[in-house]
């Protein structure tokens, strides 16, 4: 039984010394790609390393960086923030969140490009590169807050302009109203007094007519001459 074991065991380290060495192996050829700027097929090689060890810090860190230089920066943003969580050689730690902020800084994301700037000094407070990325990211977050706030005021100052406007629309709207109604109501006195008077001229037509016809009929009335008495 103990001997059996004892070459289980030996089975098993030959087992992974030979997949340790196939992953070198991966990362040497992926190396040697990306040193030649062929980014595709270094991603390749890292991609069959990865497949054999998924946790490989190594493996995906230069993962991370051939699909960041082939513009896949989500991807590669992916596989930072997992190394990120057990790498703690702060060389490795530093180079990490450096690639880190230099995509969250070219997607605009300056508060935590900022971040990721001084969690990589902390781990090497002598780059220089970092240390200017990260001053350039602070100004730039600095205008970007300017900015907001420039176009804050600019939509207070729209909205308050089209609020006047509308104000002003409203009241004219108003004065226009009030004055075609002020206008239908001389209209309708003015068709009042029309037709009075038109009723009077009638009635005064009517009453004229009737004088005439009484006149008339007076006229033809005339009483007869008597009889002789017998």
């Amino acid at each position: 039984m103990k001997r059996l074991i004892l070459i289980l065991h030996l089975s098993l380290f030959i087992f992974n010394f030979v997949s340790a060495q196939n992953v070198r192996d991966y990362i040497r050829r992926g190396n040697r790609q990306y040193r030649d700027s062929i980014y595709d097929k270094a991603q390749v090689q890292y991609q069959k390393g990865f497949e054999k060890d998924s946790n490989c810090v190594e493996i995906n860190y230069n993962l991370a960086n051939s699909l960041l230089m082939q513009g896949q920066p989500k991807e590669a943003m992916r596989l930072y923030e997992k190394v990120s969580k057990v790498e703690h050689d702060k060389e490795r730690r530093h180079q990490i969140f450096h690639n880190m902020g230099v995509i969250l800084q070219s997607q605009k994301q300056f508060g935590p490009a900022i971040e990721a700037y001084k969690e990589a000094l902390r781990s090497d407070p002598t780059d220089d590169e970092t240390r200017y990325n990260l001053v350039l990211c602070q100004r730039q977050l600095k205008n970007q807050d300017q900015q907001g706030e420039g176009q804050n005021n600019e939509e207070q100052q729209d909205k308050q302009q089209k609020d006047e406007q509308k104000q002003q629309e409203q009241k004219q709207q108003q004065q226009q109203q009030k004055k075609d109604e002020q206008q239908q109501q001389q209209q309708e006195n003015q068709m009042s007094k029309e037709n009075a008077e038109q009723m009077l001229n009638a009635a005064m037509q009517n009453e004229r007519q009737t004088q005439d016809k009484v006149k008339k009929q007076l006229q033809q009335a005339q009483p007869r001459r008597l009889r002789k008495q017998w």
